[in-house]
């Protein structure tokens, strides 16, 4: 069955794209930055790269050979691992930070609690000293007018 030249324009758009992706290093799960995966991220089948798309697979074998000749990536898989490393890294930063905070906060409810039940204590305290008769009698005033 023969494909149309805007599937083909297609497909090759999305070869070229999974292409970038590989070798920016975003691996899928399990993936390595290889033709298998390549055909896999493009939704083509490996025969096809190879047969219809053969000159796309040549291109990526290329670029990618080109990048770990420069030293840019040796495999892609280990710079994601250097960049999760890093996320992890800064997740347990943060992690830390929310642990201070949390700590603070529950020595200020401590402290505020404490201070609550004695300001409610001096209160009960002033309500039973309202409470009993008093010892001081009104005096009267007489006034002169």
């Amino acid at each position: 069955m023969r494909i149309t030249e805007d599937q083909r324009r297609t497909t090759e758009q999305r070869i070229r794209a999974a292409m970038d992706r590989l070798l920016r290093g975003e691996l899928p799960p399990g993936g390595k930055c290889d033709v298998k995966t390549l055909a896999a991220e493009a939704g083509i089948s490996r025969n096809a790269l190879y047969t219809t798309y053969g000159a796309l697979k040549e291109e990526f074998e290329q670029r990618r050979d080109r990048l770990r000749e420069a030293g840019e990536i040796s495999d892609p898989r280990e710079a994601q691992i250097e960049r999760l490393k890093q996320q992890v890294a800064e997740l347990k930063d943060r992690v830390q930070d929310r642990d201070a905070e949390l700590a603070k906060l529950r020595e200020f409810k401590i402290v505020a609690v404490s201070r609550i039940a004695a300001q409610h204590e001096e209160l009960e305290r002033l309500r039973r000293q309202l409470a009993r008769p008093a010892k001081v009698h009104q005096l009267r005033q007489d006034h002169a007018e």
